[in-house]
């Protein structure tokens, strides 16, 4: 395992898993929404695409996503294996709402220098609401892509649960 790829739903633990992994194997780990969120008000990196590809072209990586679909299939390509954490909802929602209550109340400053706020739990796009919304979709989507013969050579660790992850993580 050379390039990796760390997918699941938002508040899988996508992030937490990627550095672990990064820092087991000694590879280099990027966090997808820190390269992509690079400014206040969660201004976007215009050569997100292309640094994103040169990412790729690299022999060794760590990467946690499965959103960005202008890169999606850039990634699932250039992956030699892919970690999907295919954890239930009541697994994930205490997750993302744990997390997201600490940064609102911690003011904790997040990608680009962004912080999540009370205003932004009212929005669609907050990570609780967009977690719970988008679930069976991701969940689908990455479902089709382990099973496309075109990422075959793909070597899949698929968990269902955290003590599974933790299992695999202490083994490697």
């Amino acid at each position: 395992m050379e390039r990796i790829l760390v997918v699941g739903v938002t508040g899988a633990g996508k992030s937490t898993l990627a550095r672990a992994v990064s820092s087991r194997l000694g590879l280099p780990y990027t966090e997808m929404d820190a390269l992509y969120f690079t400014g206040p008000d969660w201004a976007t990196n215009e050569d997100f695409c292309h640094d994103v590809a040169r990412l790729a072209a690299g022999p060794h990586w760590v990467v946690d996503s499965l959103g960005h679909p202008e890169v999606r299939d850039l990634l699932w390509d250039r992956a030699d294996a892919v970690v999907w954490l295919d954890y239930p909802r009541r697994v994930i929602m205490p997750r993302v709402l744990r997390r997201s209550l600490r940064r609102t109340v911690g003011r904790e400053v997040i990608f680009g220098g962004n912080r999540e706020t009370w205003a932004g739990w009212l929005s669609r796009e907050h990570p609780a609401r967009w977690a719970w919304s988008q679930y069976r979709d991701r969940r689908r989507e990455v479902g089709r892509r382990v099973r496309d013969p075109r990422f075959a050579p793909l070597e899949t660790f698929r968990f269902a649960h955290p003590r599974e992850t933790a299992d695999w993580l202490a083994s490697l």
